[in-house]
């Protein structure tokens, strides 16, 4: 008689151990669940921060991303000619582009074939922002524009002016407007603090006499 009232208690007591368990291990197949879902892009770490005023150009690399349409999803780079090309709606020119324009000019590209497009532009690399160094400089020739860089800035990661140099003739190629201009700039007035350094945009070419 005495040992039912144990039974029942024990086995009382490891009813809420149980339920625990089970809520647990529900929890975990769910959290496992979840995990397994493909997130529909590709690693991220490598993914640019493009300055402000950034527009498309020639050669930069972009991850087209649409939500839940893995097959319309893909990176692709800019060609020569400023075309990408994407499944369905083919070419399309993006030169001149910012990126959240071209989002929604894909989004509007995609409806006749999917219902409500969430489309994301990811600029993977970008390598049309370059400037040309040539003349007396140690190592003449292409730059990357890293973000905001200016010509004194430039002219130091081209290995500094040649022994040769002539510091007070140096002058940048500049289109605007469809136009050629000439910007000089005196090197060692602007080490001196004399004259404005010049901030470089793409395109700019340097001479160094």
């Amino acid at each position: 008689m005495y040992g039912f009232p144990v039974a029942a208690q024990s086995s009382q007591a490891s009813s809420p151990a149980t339920s625990q368990e089970a809520a647990s291990d529900s929890q975990s197949k769910k959290s496992d669940k979840n995990s397994s879902k493909p997130s529909g892009r590709t690693d991220t770490s490598k993914d640019q921060h493009p300055p402000e005023g950034y527009r498309i150009g020639v050669d930069d690399s972009l991850f087209i991303s649409v939500w839940k349409e893995p097959d319309l999803s893909s990176q692709v780079t800019v060609r020569m000619d400023g075309v990408i090309t994407l499944p369905l709606i083919n070419d399309i020119p993006v030169v001149g582009l910012t990126p959240k324009e071209l989002q929604d000019l894909l989004t509007e590209k995609l409806k006749p074939f999917v219902n409500e497009p969430q489309v994301t532009v990811v600029v993977r690399e970008i390598r049309s922002r370059k400037v040309f160094v040539v003349g007396q400089v140690g190592k003449p020739g292409s730059y990357q524009l890293s973000g905001n860089m200016t010509l004194l800035e430039l002219l130091a990661q081209a290995g500094g002016l040649g022994q040769f140099a002539k510091s007070e003739s140096i002058y940048i190629l500049r289109n605007q407007n469809g136009q050629q201009a000439r910007l000089g700039f005196r090197y060692k007035k602007v080490l001196q603090g004399k004259d404005p350094d010049i901030l470089l945009v793409p395109g700019d070419r340097i001479v160094v006499p």
